[in-house]
């Protein structure tokens, strides 16, 4: 039973209870720490710990950690200028804070036989519902009525305006999932490739020597993929940041 799921190349996307209690409250309290929850948690410690250690505040002489942080701050500040604007400066340590989480989460998530939490849709959708929550809370309060003018494009022909809200209304609550999907459809196909590449392999592997030594081509292609892949867990933090300081200056701006 236990070989079949770390076998199974969806594995690593489900949610299991690690630790339970059960207790006669209110008729009946579940109290359990998953998978999820755990690795959810080591995420936001591994975060604050690399900050904490890269903190350069009482130090005359730099470490790497702190070179890094600081490079990346500036690369982060930068790209809330140019999409938000120099005088909304205010939500770089919003953004900065989301990009290392979805950073590290996956990362942590190409470690083998380790849970993904960036590939679950329980976060990513969870991400993008609140973030598109608070970004249309910020519009409404900061414009008030005007805000329901975002729906109707400018010049658009008074004739058009009854098919042309309807279309407007659904692409902009359509941002509420699609940030999120985009995120965990990328990743889950990503993972699920390599699992199954890996398990491949292994049989190949394990076979005969002559079909082992054969199977060292595919198995440098398959290391090549890895590292793609790790590529894609940089490129998607960022693209999940970029999309939110996108939503963030049509939120501000109302275009």
């Amino acid at each position: 039973m236990q070989s079949s799921i770390i076998m199974s190349p969806l594995s690593q996307f489900e949610v299991i209870s690690l630790i339970g209690l059960n207790a006669p409250i209110l008729n009946y309290l579940n109290l359990s720490l998953t998978n999820f929850g755990l690795y959810t948690i080591l995420a936001l410690c591994i975060v604050v710990g690399l900050h904490t250690y890269g903190d350069n505040e009482f130090k005359l002489i730099p470490n790497k950690w702190s070179i890094a942080f600081e490079s990346s701050f500036q690369s982060i500040s930068t790209m809330v200028k140019d999409q938000i604007g120099s005088l909304n400066e205010m939500y770089i340590p919003f953004i900065y804070s989301i990009f290392f989480f979805i950073l590290i989460g996956n990362l942590i998530s190409n470690v083998p036989y380790s849970f993904a939490i960036t590939a679950s849709a329980i976060l990513t959708l969870g991400l993008s519902v609140t973030i598109f929550m608070g970004v249309t809370i910020l519009s409404v309060s900061k414009h008030g009525l005007k805000f329901f003018s975002y729906f109707i494009p400018a010049g658009t022909p008074l004739a058009l305006v009854p098919l042309i809200v309807p279309i407007e209304v659904i692409s902009y609550f359509a941002r509420a999932v699609s940030l999120g999907v985009r995120l965990f459809a990328n990743l889950t196909a990503g993972h699920t490739l390599l699992k199954i590449l890996s398990t491949f392999l292994y049989k190949l592997f394990s076979s005969s020597l002559i079909i082992a030594v054969i199977t060292l081509i595919p198995f440098a292609i398959f290391v090549g993929l890895i590292g793609l892949e790790i590529m894609v867990s940089l490129i998607q933090s960022f693209v999940f940041t970029l999309l939110t300081c996108s939503y963030l200056k049509d939120a501000i701006d109302l275009h």
